[in-house]
């Protein structure tokens, strides 16, 4: 009897496979490539609007994006049943439809300002031209793979074929290629040409002024104990990119990647990472040591930061800030918890896995004399393997095409007599019970989020004032609704909070959010500003996360800031009262007349400490709603599951801003 969860069998290899390829950097992946611009197709619109850009806005615009898609290009992401291309994940992301693979037609609500899709680098185009190519499908080891995405394979008995054909194929073709039985370059040119495909299609899409795309990939690593450590890697500009994207097949040590990055960047060209998933990395993101296990050091810290000024808070994967275990004082911390590492039922370690408490080690080993590689701003994603993002709760498909494209086989309905009892039978893993009902469980789904939402504060929507903006982490997250955050810190007059010009003046004389301040022998003004999705729910309360080092010991403290229905915060327990917003599980119907369109406040850190390093970061929530699953089961006509959250409180985090030591510099 095969016992084996069919996700797993496929993930697994996102997290750990080509390990005897290792630490091969080809010619390929350090060669450049122009991108010709003559056979660009513009369509006449388009012409029209990008001569409407408006002039860009000196107080800047919150733009609202994703940066991290996969298509048909991405190894996993076909054998799921994708075959969206990266152009037709453009045009998803401007508001088109797109068909999911199970065969519904899906639509973001809003259209996004920037999108990037970052198909894996390792085998990009490999099991796609497994099928389809006659160049690598000629080949017996790609026979189980043929037709994989034929309309009459996409069906409900073809998902326990698909995680085995794929498994099989990736471990195959490196042994295959290995052995000289299918020539390298074959393998090197199909990827060439996919990446190639990639960067014409997001030049084609990109309407300066209007809607931006980057030239992207994911690099998909993972230590030895299956903890992940992927990166999406991003290029300012397409005009000369690498022949090739480095991968896991040139090295599995991050710091390869970075090396790879800078011999770039001395040849003028530009790019960040941006890691994700660090939740399920079992420790492994955030140590306090090199790949080697030697102690960091200035250069380490230099390195990482020049090369990921960013990382990536929330996603379909779940939420990265904080964890019940590291924040007990937090009681917003069990948000969206997936507890596993990447692609197992493997539980990861909290302890280095979560932004806040990289932050807080960040904070340390500045304290012992070390740079501090842990200093990034705040992005969020979908990850989505269909090449649409999935961002509201109430308008969510999950991730991985087939395997997750219904109700049922994300375990938010109870199983049906295929995938309950024959199931179990099957493979009782594949099956878990709650409260005496069977729920099919291909792979932890049932811990994946609606989530989430990248966003910057940019001058023009064109692609230098956005990645402007994430280098100077002027970036703020959320999980999936377009809640718009301010944070400035200064030495302001508190009035600056309800002057026309609070924008224009917080820029001149303070930091915005990615910035840092001394810290001096006064606290600084903190100016919070949240402004609630137009089309979304209300804001409930908006608070401030603050972290520092004292003897030794991580110190962190929340604060409420400001309160929504004229709740006034408790000066001994820094909590807004309870508003009293509430959801009817019945139809997901929340309480009318309650929260706050805005919350905007000037802030003031009590416990501030003369010279005492510091961050701060804002989070915006809204009142509850229902989650994702609950949607599920109101729409099947059952009882939501009782071992998942009925509702969620949705929201939106800052970058922080740093308070650095003495105003002379020194720690």
């Amino acid at each position: 009897m095969i016992r084996t969860s069919l996700i797993c069998t496929c993930l697994a290899l996102v997290a750990g496979c080509g390990q005897s390829l290792e630490d091969r950097q080809s010619d390929e992946s350090r060669g450049l490539a122009g991108v010709a611009r003559g056979n660009r197709v513009l369509e006449p619109m388009r012409d029209i609007l990008d001569r409407r850009q408006a002039a860009p806005n000196p107080d800047r615009n919150a733009y609202f994006g994703d940066l991290h898609v996969h298509t048909a290009n991405s190894f996993d992401a076909y054998s799921f049943g994708t075959t969206a291309t990266p152009a037709d994940a453009y045009r998803y992301a401007q508001g088109a439809a797109l068909e999911h693979p199970v065969g519904f037609e899906v639509r973001l609500q809003q259209p996004l300002d920037f999108y990037a899709v970052t198909d894996h680098a390792m085998f990009m185009g490999l099991v796609k031209a497994a099928d389809k190519d006659p160049r690598l499908s000629q080949y017996p080891i790609t026979e189980a793979l043929h037709g994989i995405n034929d309309p009459d394979n996409m069906t409900e008995l073809s998902l326990l074929s698909r995680g085995a054909a794929f498994a099989n194929f990736v471990p195959a073709l490196i042994a295959d290629v290995l052995d000289g039985r299918i020539d390298e370059d074959l393998v090197h040119n199909i990827t060439r040409a996919t990446w190639r495909e990639a960067i014409t299609a997001a030049d084609q899409a990109y309407r300066p002024g209007h809607f931006t795309t980057f030239a992207a990939y994911e690099y998909t690593s993972s230590s030895d104990d299956r903890g992940n450590l992927h990166r999406n890697v991003i290029f300012k500009e397409t005009e000369r990119l690498p022949a090739m994207p480095f991968s896991r097949l040139n090295s599995q040590n991050p710091e390869g990647l970075w090396d790879w990055m800078d011999g770039l960047r001395e040849q003028g060209i530009e790019s960040l990472a941006i890691p994700h998933n660090s939740n399920g990395s079992n420790g492994q993101m955030f140590k306090l040591v090199d790949w080697a296990g030697d102690p960091m050091d200035d250069d380490y810290a230099e390195q990482r930061m020049r090369n990921e000024p960013l990382v990536e808070i929330t996603q379909v994967k779940g939420t990265s800030e904080t964890h019940p275990l590291l924040s007990k004082n937090d009681e917003w911390a069990d948000f969206e918890i997936a507890p596993y590492r990447v692609a197992t039922k493997l539980a990861s370690e909290p302890a280095g896995s979560y932004v806040r408490d990289a932050y807080l080690r960040g904070l340390a080993l500045a304290e012992a004399g070390t740079g501090n590689p842990y200093q990034f701003g705040l992005v969020a994603a979908s990850d989505t393997h269909t090449g649409a993002a999935y961002l509201e709760e109430d308008n969510y498909h999950s991730k991985t095409g087939m395997l997750d494209g219904t109700a049922e086989r994300r375990g938010s309905v109870p199983a049906r007599f295929l995938h309950g009892t024959l199931a179990k039978w099957y493979d009782p893993g594949l099956v878990t019970t709650v409260e005496g009902r069977d729920y099919f469980q291909i792979s932890s789904f049932e811990y994946w989020s609606a989530s989430g939402t990248a966003a910057v504060w940019a001058e023009e929507n064109t692609r230098d004032a956005i990645y402007d903006a994430f280098r100077r982490k002027e970036t703020f997250a959320t999980s999936g609704p377009r809640i718009r955050l301010r944070f400035f810190a200064g030495d302001f007059d508190p009035g600056i909070v309800d002057s026309a010009e609070l924008v224009s003046t917080a820029y001149q004389r303070g930091v915005t959010m990615g910035g840092e301040l001394p810290a001096g022998e006064h606290a600084p003004l903190f100016i919070g500003w949240a402004v609630a999705d137009a089309n979304g729910t209300p804001l409930q309360r908006l608070q401030l996360i603050k972290g520092w080092i004292e003897n030794g010991e991580h110190r962190e403290r929340l604060y409420d800031i400001a309160c929504a229905d004229g709740g006034v915060v408790d000066p001994d327990t820094h909590r807004c009262p309870d508003n009293g917003a509430q959801v009817d599980l019945a139809d997901c119907s929340t309480t009318p007349g309650v929260g706050a369109s805005e919350l905007k406040t000037a802030w003031r850190d009590p416990d501030y400490r003369a010279g005492q390093a510091a961050f701060y970061y804002l989070r915006a929530l809204e009142n509850p709603t229902c989650r994702w699953s609950t949607w599920d089961a109101i729409r099947a006509g059952v009882e939501p599951r009782p071992d998942l959250p009925a509702t969620i409180q949705e929201r939106a985090w800052s970058s922080p801003i740093w308070l650095g030591g003495l105003e002379d510099g020194s720690r």
